[in-house]
């Protein structure tokens, strides 16, 4: 039940009535705001499945039922993205959780921006070449039918890269962007395994030093062709391009995301904070489109992602074949041909309170900064708190679901009570639980990447 933690909110400037029935330019947004200041709006994403709140926003009239006209526009990278929603060429986006943190705190482009919703769970996967998979598959454990027991540990790799350090090659994997969760999996799932996939430095902006894996950056829909290219030996991308490299058998998936990090989050809404200051009607009744969305997404049991799929393939979204985006979105998902497993959780848009940005996953991020050098200093826990609550704004998040609460179109069960943290979790693929209150506790318990009073240089690591 929402109950007291709604009334607080309101109690602290953000309520006020009841909202009207939607109409083209007097939409109420009673908890942040009054009528839409800004009905045009351009948003941007990039061609991946877990934009599919924004589509489904827009071709489900989502958004025009709130007052708003908006135009999604696919961008080419995550750095073009980032650049246009701070240089206010975009209004908002579909964005790297990692992308409003990184801004916030100086890494990269300084700005201020804000994460008022989170758009889904899970969704990525970590992709192999064929000569790799050739390499390890034969050293699986396999199940009664002969299928590879999952999830698989990076620790197959081992040999794999020694291999490629004796012949004087390079053992390279592709991810996203530097800050991005594809970038943090694959650092993540590597290290698990006992692999180094190297640090930022100063002097090192590709975070490849000490690497016993080299990461580079490829945009999403450039992966399969990137390793068909042989430029790399697998990757970490959303969907729908693992499958891609299923269907045109250049690559097999070895392991999700989900399987990494249990229910891990994904993707933000994100935007200017200025733009939510001066359009406080705007920000809301965006929020109350995507959040219905995300709800359509996730409906009974997921009755509406065939739809989804049909809507994703068509050229201005994802632009996918139908049959490759299904393969994951679905409930199944397919790690080579013949070995398609259940997977109802690959793709949670709505259900297990997915949109709600938690701080907790917001220090995360920061964690992982931390631990690979993009955060270069030490910090006290309270410094990880003031970042997260400076980008996630789970009072917006809050305020437009109390609305849609009011109206019956969401049920008050749907958004959590919490402080904005989440309990201590597991699921982790090393077994390592993680609590956002403890983030330097946290960082202590890897074995692999900086902890308190340590930094890196091009001789190693340094410090305690």
């Amino acid at each position: 039940m929402v109950g007291a933690l709604l009334a607080s909110v309101a109690l602290a400037g953000c309520g006020g009535g009841k909202g009207d029935a939607p109409a083209q330019s007097d939409v109420k947004a009673a908890a942040i705001g009054g009528a839409v200041e800004k009905p045009v709006l351009k948003l941007g994403f990039i061609k991946l499945t877990d934009m599919a709140p924004l589509a489904i926003a827009k071709e489900k009239g989502f958004f025009a039922e709130e007052g708003l006209n908006v135009t999604l526009e696919p961008q080419a990278n995550w750095k073009v993205l980032l650049d246009g929603v701070i240089g206010g060429q975009l209004d908002g986006a579909h964005m790297l959780a990692g992308q409003p943190i990184a801004a916030t705190i100086g890494y990269g482009t300084r700005a201020e921006l804000i994460a008022p919703l989170s758009l889904d769970l899970n969704g990525n996967a970590i992709t192999v070449s064929n000569r790799v998979w050739d390499m390890v598959k034969g050293k699986l454990q396999r199940t009664a039918d002969g299928k590879p027991v999952h999830p698989i540990s990076a620790a197959v790799l081992q040999p794999v890269v020694e291999n490629f350090k004796q012949q004087g090659k390079p053992f390279t994997m592709g991810m996203v962007f530097p800050v991005s969760t594809h970038n943090y999996e694959l650092r993540y799932w590597l290290a698990a395994g006992g692999l180094n996939p190297g640090y930022y430095t100063p002097g090192d902006i590709k975070g490849t030093t000490l690497a016993d894996v080299q990461l580079s950056v490829t945009p999403p829909p450039q992966m399969p062709a990137t390793l068909e290219a042989g430029t790399i030996e697998g990757y970490c991308v959303g969907e729908p391009w693992n499958q891609a490299a299923v269907q045109k058998k250049i690559g097999v998936p070895i392991v999700t995301d989900d399987e990494i990090w249990h229910d891990n989050p994904e993707k933000v809404f994100s935007l200017r904070k200025d733009f939510a200051a001066k359009y406080p009607g705007t920000t809301a009744a965006l929020l109350r489109a995507i959040i219905r969305a995300q709800q359509w997404l996730d409906a009974d049991g997921g009755k509406n992602r065939k739809e989804a799929v049909a809507i994703l393939a068509k050229p201005n979204y994802v632009g996918a074949d139908a049959s490759v985006i299904a393969a994951s979105m679905t409930g199944k998902f397919t790690f080579e041909p013949g070995d398609t497993r259940d997977a109802p959780g690959f793709n949670i848009f709505f259900d297990k309170f997915a949109g709600y940005p938690y701080y907790s996953d917001a220090i995360w991020y920061l964690t992982q900064m931390r631990r690979w050098g993009q955060i270069p200093a030490d910090h006290d826990d309270q410094w990880y708190f003031d970042q997260a609550k400076a980008v996630y704004r789970p009072d917006l998040y809050l305020a437009a679901a109390k609305q849609l609460v009011e109206k019956g179109t969401i049920h008050a069960d749907d958004v959590p009570e919490t402080d904005g943290f989440r309990g201590e979790q597991s699921g982790f693929i090393d077994g390592v639980t993680y609590d956002g209150r403890q983030p330097n506790a946290y960082l202590a318990k890897f074995k692999i990447g900086l902890k308190k009073g340590q930094k890196v240089t091009a001789s190693g690591v340094t410090g305690n």
